[in-house]
C-alpha cells in the first residue's frame, strides 16, 4: 500500500517537491486499480440479481425459479453459454487490447494510451446504460475490456514514472 505525505522541509539530500503535477499523476495512476476492481466486482454482483437475469437472461431466471431449482446447487445454477460469454468477454477483450496497447504506448506515449482507455471506458459505460438486449451488453463488456486492457497496460508505467518524479 502506498503512503504519501508532504515535507515542509525535506530530508538531507532531498531536493524534490510534491507538486500539483505529482499529486495529479498519483491520482491518475491510482484510478487504474480502482477501475480494475470495480469492473471485476460489478459483473459478479449483477449476474446474481433477479431483475437483471429476468430482463437479459430469462432462461437462467426460469432455471432458478423452476420446479428443479431446489435440486440445483448454486455452483451449477447459471448454466448458460450466453451468460458465460457475457462474463468472459471483458477479460478476453482486455487481453487482446493489452497486446495492442503496448504498441500504442510505444508509438504515441502514455498519455495517448490513457486517453484511449478512458474514452473506451466512457463509451462502454454509455452502451451499458442504454442496453436493451443482451447483444448491447456484450458490446458494453467488450468496450469495457478494451478500456481495461489499455489502462492496465499503461498505468504501471505511469506509477513507476510518478515514483521517479517523487524521488528525484
Amino acid at each position: 500500500m502506498a503512503i504519501g505525505g508532504a515535507f515542509v522541509e525535506g530530508p538531507a539530500g532531498y531536493s524534490g517537491r510534491v507538486t500539483s503535477f505529482v499529486v495529479l499523476s498519483c491520482i491518475v495512476a491510482g484510478s487504474g486499480g480502482i477501475l480494475f476492481g470495480y469492473d471485476l466486482g460489478i459483473s459478479g454482483g449483477v449476474t446474481s440479481m433477479e431483475s437483471f437475469l429476468k430482463k437479459f437472461f430469462p432462461d437462467v431466471y426460469h432455471q432458478m425459479h423452476g420446479d428443479k431449482a431446489a435440486a440445483v446447487s448454486n455452483y451449477c445454477r447459471f448454466d448458460s453459454e450466453l451468460l458465460t460469454v457475457f462474463t468472459s468477454s471483458l477479460y478476453v477483450a482486455g487481453l487482446v487490447a493489452t497486446l495492442f496497447a503496448s504498441s500504442v504506448t510505444t508509438r504515441y506515449g502514455r498519455r495517448a494510451s490513457i486517453l484511449i482507455g478512458g474514452s473506451v471506458f466512457i463509451a462502454g459505460s454509455a452502451f451499458g446504460g442504454a442496453a436493451v438486449n443482451v447483444y448491447m451488453l456484450l458490446v458494453n463488456r467488450i468496450l469495457l475490456g478494451i478500456g481495461l486492457g489499455f489502462t492496465n497496460q499503461v498505468l504501471p508505467t505511469c506509477m513507476s514514472v510518478t515514483t521517479c518524479l517523487i524521488i528525484s
